[in-house]
């Protein structure tokens, strides 16, 4: 089952060399390339390492963490051209298949790990959320302020 996900992950994140350079891509940003169908389509194959995951059972934090770096993988590599180029180098499914790896190797140990990696994401996460709640509302106080001063 690794050596599986090994040789997907392999093809989805560096199995093509960029001639003339020590740099390798993978299927992952190059279907990146087709705006807002390719992006999907690397989710969806990247999701295989979460389900295979899922089988072995390990832990929800380290399912949570698998789904966060395919979800920053996604989100930012919709963006045109940077996002492209920030594709190339996130490689989520290298990153995954090694917290799969981690888990199976020692169990307890990882489930620690990705605990306070879920905790720092979701910290952030409300931190963001609460500031963009704060932002629409001093936008919306100002919009106001400035309708009512038209009439």
């Amino acid at each position: 089952m690794l050596d599986r996900l090994r040789r997907f992950s392999y093809w989805l994140d560096e199995g093509i060399p960029i001639p003339g350079t020590r740099i390798r891509i993978g299927l992952d940003p190059i279907l990146g390339l087709i705006p807002g169908a390719g992006d999907a389509a690397g989710a969806i194959l990247s999701g295989a390492i979460v389900v295979e995951s899922l089988r072995q059972r390990i832990s929800r934090y380290a399912v949570l963490r698998m789904a966060a770096n395919i979800a920053i993988d996604t989100v930012i590599g919709s963006v045109p051209v940077l996002g492209d180029l920030f594709d190339a180098g996130w490689k989520s499914n290298q990153r995954n298949l090694a917290i799969l790896e981690r888990h199976v190797a020692e169990p307890s140990g990882s489930k620690q790990v990705d605990r306070a990696f879920v905790l720092l994401i979701g910290g952030v996460l409300l931190v963001v959320c609460a500031s963009v709640v704060v932002v629409a509302l001093m936008l919306s106080a100002r919009v106001l302020r400035w309708l009512l001063t038209q009439t």
